[in-house]
């Protein structure tokens, strides 16, 4: 079950950098917790159709915006694919002023039947730092 954990993160990982393919990965209703300043709009997101849409329009926001795992991640999954998987990530982009930003943080997928129940999510949002 490792394999399909980090195949989900990864999958996860595609969704934020534009592959809005939300309704292959996510379950029909789920919730979002981030913890980051300025993702309260995350807050009333229960399906997939409005995650892909508010991802959109993130990425319209800060475009050329780069996510990416980092380091090895950590997964506690069964048989039926049901879960966690944690893992950190960093992310890049260009800020307004042109300077190249890099941030980290960690996500953690709660899966059921390989689909992504529960989300947390934990980062100085764009005023962080990187870690790693």
């Amino acid at each position: 079950m490792r394999d399909f954990g980090i195949e989900l993160y990864d999958r996860w990982t595609d969704l934020w950098n534009g592959e809005l393919a939300a309704d292959e990965i996510m379950a029909p209703e789920f919730t979002l917790r981030y913890a980051q300043p300025g993702a309260t709009v995350y807050d009333d997101i229960h399906d997939a159709k409005a995650f892909a849409a508010q991802i959109e329009t993130f990425r319209t926001q800060l475009p050329g915006v780069r996510f990416a795992p980092q380091g090895p991640g950590v997964v506690d999954m069964d048989d039926s694919r049901t879960g966690l998987v944690a893992r950190p990530y960093g992310v890049q982009f260009t800020g307004r002023d042109g300077r190249l930003t890099e941030l980290s943080g960690t996500d953690i997928l709660r899966a059921e039947n390989g689909r992504i129940v529960e989300v947390w999510s934990v980062s100085g949002g764009l005023v962080g730092r990187s870690f790693y």
